[in-house]
């Protein structure tokens, strides 16, 4: 075999989620900050070209990428790729590496519990990893804070006429809408429609509305779309079912842990949950994410809260990334019958 790179990376997913995880192979530009180095790898698409685009990659697949911390209170740091973006945060991504780094041996694991502090490019975060007989049962995380950037917003949207949508942020920023309103009930046979409609009301809204985060430059979109069910008993639990719509036009199987913050500083935005109020999120797969609301705070100036979400991962393999020098496709390819994106 001949090969100009070789990546090592180990493959997970997070409450069906694929959060895969490079663990050598990588050399990331020199920059001060992890969110400038994450930046520079926003504009620079070739690494993440050659990571996510077919035939190594795909729309269904992120790419995590450990690398050396930046803030000296962390024990390890990652910069997540998802397939259009390169965001601050990711809560099933978070879930993956920390699975992957403490049963692969890079991060020892303790055991029944293991605490560790995960440096992300939107900031640091304390990680409690539940552990037994080497495996991480579940893994709990306290967000960055995450706050309803605006509520109750007359957004026009083409075959729906005028619909109500809140902006919000947990991590990454979303516009969120009920779905019984687009007439949806996000059962999984509807999943192609959720996504296609999803990316027109981002779409719709980073036209109308537009966001801006009062403290990380370059965080100047509407990301996701979040379309949810309204919050209910089940069990003795609140619970509460929701489905995001990702660029370039994919469901998360997951219940998306930036979703299940924002909706959080949602719910306490409007007063339906305080602090120490707990939630079960499920996704389109009915997979689950806890989130809880640990403390008020302020980010910017905009009153927010510090949420935490836990959640499950499962290793599913390890493989090596390669390029033959005479791939006539050195960064990967993408057709629109799989990567549902205007950005061919």
């Amino acid at each position: 075999m001949r090969s100009d790179r070789v990546i090592h990376v180990v493959g997970c997913h997070a409450e069906g989620e694929v959060g895969d995880v490079v663990v050598g192979g990588v050399k990331l530009p020199e920059a001060e900050t992890l969110w400038e180095q994450s930046r520079i790898l926003a504009r620079d698409r070739t690494l993440k070209d050659f990571l996510l685009n077919e035939p190594r990659g795909g729309v269904f697949r992120h790419i995590n990428i450990l690398t050396t911390p930046k803030n000296p209170e962390a024990d390890i740091a990652n910069i997540i790729l998802e397939p259009e973006t390169v965001p601050p945060m990711s809560g099933s991504n978070t879930i993956c590496v920390v699975t992957v780094v403490l049963e692969t041996g890079i991060f020892p694991m303790q055991e029944p519990v293991t605490h560790l502090k995960l440096e992300m490019p939107g900031g640091l975060i304390d990680v409690r990893a539940t552990c037994r007989a080497g495996k991480v049962e579940s893994v709990e995380f306290k967000n960055i804070a995450s706050f309803a950037d605006r509520l109750d917003f007359p957004l026009e949207l083409n075959g729906h006429g005028t619909v109500s949508v809140d902006i919000l942020f947990g991590g990454d920023s979303f516009v969120t809408v009920d779905a019984a309103s687009l007439g949806l009930s996000l059962a999984p046979d509807e999943a192609r429609d959720l996504a296609a409609l999803g990316m027109e009301i981002s779409r719709a809204a980073s036209e109308q509305i537009g966001f801006q985060h009062p403290t990380l430059n370059e965080m100047n979109e509407i990301t996701f779309c979040l379309l949810t069910n309204p919050a209910q008993m089940e069990e003795g639990c609140v619970t509460a079912k929701h489905t995001v719509a990702i660029k370039p036009g994919k469901i998360d199987r997951s219940p998306t842990g930036t979703a299940v913050s924002a909706r959080l500083a949602q719910m306490h935005a409007r007063g339906q949950a305080k602090v120490g109020d707990e939630v079960v999120f499920k996704s389109i797969l009915d997979s689950k994410f806890i989130g809880r609301i640990e403390h008020e705070t302020e980010t910017g100036g905009k009153p927010a809260i510090i949420p935490s979400v836990s959640g499950r991962a499962w290793l599913t393999g390890t493989y090596q990334l390669m390029l033959d020098p005479s791939d006539p496709w050195p960064t990967g390819y993408r057709v629109n019958d799989t990567w549902p994106s205007l950005k061919i």
